[in-house]
């Protein structure tokens, strides 16, 4: 496997606003699983991976995705119907995406949700190689390709030409996490529907707070793999950490929000909003 990211991050942005408009863009929205909210490319972690965003104080960079499902197990959580494991809500912990001023693909700069991790000037990771790095972000495109599935990489060069797969042979790592062997280390179950209903009914409309991601966060990192069991005593603490924890993440992610409003996409912005509060830096590319 290669790919050629130089000028792309099409697999940590939400791009839809640069595809053409015959673009068939809905990979995320086919089939029976249909995320409450509306982001595309979810990077999604490990129950190990949460933990460690936990210890390393970046809960801010996290969200929780629900699933509506047309036909299969479900149950009702507030006013909104979601996919179930186990008669419990089934979710899934990503990567949060934050309206950024990024330039992609060699187009003008413009507002698009992007990886909390990006680097809008260089469109590099900013915690590429390092602890918290998400094995889904370190492997990619290497499960679509052990699963013969089209690559955001692959999509980027239809709408937009170019060559970002180089080379499409699946990696000998790669090994997607499917089945039963998904539960507790990807794919979680809260114990508890009615505790949060509200927040269901907020990730439906759009206006999940902090403390919802959390909650979900908290179920995330007391799971265990195999099994729907919750442990209660690590449930606690994490939701404690996750409420407390603070970042150059939730920092920037709110002035990114606020410049987003009224303010034209500058990406060199990025050294004020993200390098000045600590953000670690990216290489940049080699001439």
């Amino acid at each position: 496997m290669e790919v050629n990211c130089e000028g792309c991050a099409g697999c940590c942005l939400d791009w839809r606003a640069l595809a053409p408009d015959d673009a068939d863009h809905g990979h995320e929205r086919r089939g029976r699983y249909r995320p409450l909210d509306d982001i595309d490319n979810l990077a999604p972690v490990s129950s190990d991976e949460v933990r460690t965003f936990l210890d390393e104080g970046l809960a801010g960079a996290l969200v929780a995705r629900l699933f509506r499902i047309d036909d299969g197990p479900s149950v009702a959580v507030g006013g909104v119907e979601v996919a179930a494991l186990g008669g419990r809500p089934a979710f899934l912990v990503g990567l949060r995406k934050v309206p950024k001023p990024v330039a992609p693909f060699g187009a003008e700069p413009r507002w698009l949700p992007t990886c909390a991790f990006l680097d809008p000037a260089t469109l590099q990771c900013r915690v590429h190689d390092s602890d918290v790095y998400p094995g889904t972000c370190s492997t990619y495109p290497g499960d679509n390709l052990a699963l013969d599935a089209e690559t955001e990489c692959e999509r980027v060069e239809r709408a937009h030409g170019g060559e970002r797969l180089v080379d499409g042979d699946p990696p000998a790592g790669a090994d997607p996490v499917l089945g039963p062997g998904a539960v507790g280390a990807r794919v979680f179950a809260h114990p508890d529907a009615e505790r949060v209903e509200g927040a269901v009914e907020r990730l439906a409309a759009g206006e999940a707070t902090r403390a919802d991601h959390a909650e979900f966060v908290a179920v995330a990192a007391a799971s265990s793999p195999g099994t729907l069991a919750v442990s209660d005593e690590r449930y606690e603490r994490a939701r404690e950490r996750a409420l407390d924890s603070a970042s150059w993440v939730d920092s920037a992610v709110a002035e990114w929000t606020d410049r987003a409003d009224d303010e034209p996409p500058e990406p060199a912005a990025a050294a004020t909003v993200e390098g000045d509060r600590g953000a670690p830096e990216t290489p940049g590319w080699d001439d």
